[in-house]
């Protein structure tokens, strides 16, 4: 999910496309920044992950569809969950949770550069990577608890995202990865445009300075930590709830433009979804073409595949183009649609000319 608030012109009236977009370039140059910056780091760990052992269902479980429905099913749960606890007020448990989560996705992100960085120091041993990881992730966690100032939540967030889409990544045959995605912009299309559930899980998240999103802030002067628990559902302060057909209410004329919302915010799933068909395709689509032994530092990748992976990736900031298209409007925006829908279509382009679209079908069952 993408969000922002319409830009105006000096003159408090609604500038064109390209002047709203060149309002917000820093913002949304930054958002796209960590979004490539997310996929490329779980890239260059997916070789040491890319074993049987490591995949969340088993060997044989990568191409079984019963668990992309229960990985479905998790998500719907963990939302209701959540958005269950914020309304009851219970927000220290939600906060015990998704801590607990992050830290698991970080400290599996953390460990092959823990790995490089003693083997590079000549101190590599299992314990001494372990507790490393170990140092790292929970520190980092600590301090994303003590000061979640936007830098802080960017920083986690990114590592987190990369763990999650090399764990998932790894883990199901790029055809189910499609499916799962189509089913997920589906549901985040729903959750936005309908029920509008998404923008109070998304203000929950906000709130608790949680880094399951990430901010791109307009000026060097935000501060994460003023940000309230009304940044998506309500208006500017003491403005009433917002009118979705219309985010921005009329300004009368002398009394200056909206100052607008100082940051872009776009969840975390945004970047997963579009990195797990990254990391599936150089995973699982036949390994062929040239050895590349320089473009991770921990195992060998081959050329038509990872051609394939990089095509995924920028189809997918095609798609995030798009999107910044809509979101430079201030409507609020279901990112997935956009996002998975051109990293889809990066992937059929670049495995057409890199490997053929025969070899991009896998045979999947559903248990």
């Amino acid at each position: 999910m993408a969000l922002e608030v319409r830009a105006y012109m000096a003159d408090g009236e609604e500038g064109s496309l390209l002047d709203l977009m060149r309002g917000q370039w820093t913002s949304m140059m930054g958002m796209g920044g960590m979004f490539v910056a997310t996929i490329l780091i779980g890239l260059s760990i997916q070789p040491i992950y890319n074993i049987p052992e490591a995949r969340a269902f088993g060997e044989s479980g990568t191409s079984k569809g019963g668990f992309i429905a229960l990985e479905l099913l998790m998500i719907g749960i963990f939302t209701v969950a959540i958005i269950w606890l914020a309304r009851k007020g219970i927000d220290w448990l939600i906060k015990g949770i998704v801590l607990f989560a992050l830290w698991m996705s970080l400290f599996y992100a953390v460990q092959p550069y823990a790995a490089l960085l003693l083997f590079i120091l000549n101190m590599e041993s299992l314990s001494a990577v372990i507790i490393a990881s170990l140092v790292v992730s929970v520190g980092s966690i600590y301090l994303l608890h003590v000061y979640p100032e936007w830098y802080v939540v960017n920083g986690v967030g990114i590592m987190v995202g990369a763990g999650v889409v090399t764990m998932i990544g790894i883990s199901f045959v790029p055809v189910l990865i499609i499916v799962f995605m189509i089913l997920a912009a589906i549901y985040d299309h729903w959750a936005v445009n309908g029920s509008k559930h998404m923008l109070e899980l998304a203000d929950t998240m906000i709130d608790l300075k949680l880094p399951v999103l990430l901010v791109a802030p307009k000026s060097s002067d935000y501060s994460f930590l003023d940000e309230g628990d009304s940044v998506m559902r309500d208006d500017v302060p003491n403005e009433g709830p917002r009118d979705w057909e219309d985010p921005v209410p009329e300004v009368p004329v002398g009394k200056g433009k909206p100052k607008g919302r100082e940051a872009l915010f776009m969840g975390l799933g945004d970047v997963i979804f579009p990195g797990m068909l990254v990391i599936s395709s150089v995973s699982f689509l036949p390994q062929t073409g040239s050895e590349i032994a320089y473009f991770s530092a921990f195992g060998v990748m081959y050329s038509d595949s990872l051609i394939v992976g990089l095509g995924t990736l920028i189809g997918g900031l095609v798609g995030y183009l798009a999107l910044m298209t809509q979101v430079a409007r201030g409507k609020p925006q279901a990112g997935l649609p956009l996002l998975n829908g051109g990293s889809i279509l990066g992937y059929i382009i670049s495995g057409y000319f890199a490997l053929g679209l025969d070899q991009l079908w896998q045979d999947i069952t559903f248990l």
